[in-house]
């Protein structure tokens, strides 16, 4: 009711605007021109200009009001979250739960099980569960359709994910590539695959956390190639499910800090793999390339760095709770205003931005 009552008020005013607006752009014409004086072409352009504006006025107020809605009861849905030792699906889990929603929260670890299980109601319920084991997913499945029954699930939020390596291309082996994909891309399609018969029996939503870097390639590795093909399954399974009535929406979160984004972890990673580059790579890059390159990670990172999660979550919360979710979320400020709006720019200025952030190189010519 207040959402309405506010509707109507930005309405009303919106009415008194248009009849000033319009006494502006259409003044009483002088009484010695005489009553047959029409519009003239400038005239009648101005007013052709002010309709579109009010159109596009009322679109926007219409679709932010759209957007507002939500669906009517949440305390007997359930919903599923992978990824929930640590990061957003952990704060996932513990807001989804304040809410009322029964939450079933995959942990990877019993340490991160117990840790939740102290912080949260009784209707929460976790489950240990590797997304690459696929017999353990069809357990857990199993599992999880005995728990809901009719109802079925609600929502299915793909939040568990790995970072793996970033270090330019050469630098790297397949193995390398591997763990991030078998976690980030096949992992969340078992996941899916195995949970999707409960959320078409509840006409629910399905929820993909990518990240900016499916839209740009930005590092070497495999997350990056990982998060590309997530997108991908995403738009497909989107499109497969609307005969079904369920929702299906990607998340693009920018640049947060995490567990999964801790900078001494992805150092150790780098020079673990430094240690064993031939001689001919290490002297194309340099001795100081690792020391450089993290110097100007940190100076990159100051300005785009997001710490309050909850951003991302509050994506999650619309996407599963309104009556028309959003096919794609950007969650942090620097997806908003760099990285996805970069992402539709011309090649040739994407790589001129990005290249600007690599550390210079010692040596290229020596090969």
């Amino acid at each position: 009711h207040a959402c309405s009552l506010t509707s109507l008020t930005h309405l009303a005013s919106l009415t008194r605007v248009t009849s000033d607006i319009l006494q502006e752009l259409d003044p009483p014409q002088p009484a010695g021109l005489g009553k047959g004086v029409s519009l003239s072409h400038t005239g009648k352009k101005k007013r052709m200009l002010f309709w579109v504006l009010v159109l596009l006025i009322l679109c926007g107020f219409l679709w932010n009001y759209k957007g507002q809605l939500k669906i009517a009861d949440i305390t007997d849905k359930y919903i599923f979250i992978t990824g929930c030792d640590s990061g957003f699906g952990n704060l996932a889990a513990r807001t989804f739960d304040k809410k009322g929603f029964h939450v079933i929260a995959a942990c990877l670890t019993e340490s991160g099980s117990t840790a939740l299980k102290a912080e949260t109601s009784e209707r929460l319920h976790t489950v240990l569960l590797d997304v690459t084991d696929a017999e353990h997913v069809k357990r857990t499945a199993q599992w999880v359709k005995n728990h809901v029954g009719e109802k079925g699930l609600w929502g299915l939020i793909n939040n568990a994910g790995v970072l793996g390596v970033l270090a330019p291309t050469d630098w790297l082996t397949v193995e390398d590539y591997r763990e991030p994909i078998e976690v980030n891309l096949f992992g969340l399609i078992s996941v899916t695959l195995n949970m999707l018969p409960l959320v078409k029996k509840a006409r629910g939503r399905v929820i993909n956390v990518s990240s900016i870097g499916g839209r740009l390639a930005f590092v070497g590795g495999g997350y990056i190639p990982s998060k590309y093909a997530v997108e991908g399954f995403n738009d497909c399974l989107r499109r497969d499910m609307k005969a079904f009535g369920v929702h299906v929406s990607c998340i693009e979160p920018g640049l947060f800090k995490t567990e999964l984004s801790d900078p001494v972890k992805t150092t150790e990673k780098k020079l673990a793999i430094w240690k064993h580059l031939s001689p001919d790579i290490k002297q194309q890059y340099g001795e100081d390339y690792i020391e450089k390159s993290l110097s100007k990670l940190k100076v990159n990172t100051t300005s785009f760095l997001n710490v309050d999660l909850s951003l991302v979550v509050e994506c999650m919360d619309h996407a599963l709770t309104s009556l028309f979710p959003k096919t794609r979320y950007a969650a942090g400020k620097d997806a908003k205003t760099f990285w996805i709006p970069l992402s539709h720019m011309p090649t040739v200025l994407q790589d001129f931005l990005l290249l600007k952030q690599k550390t210079k190189l010692a040596n290229p010519k020596a090969v």
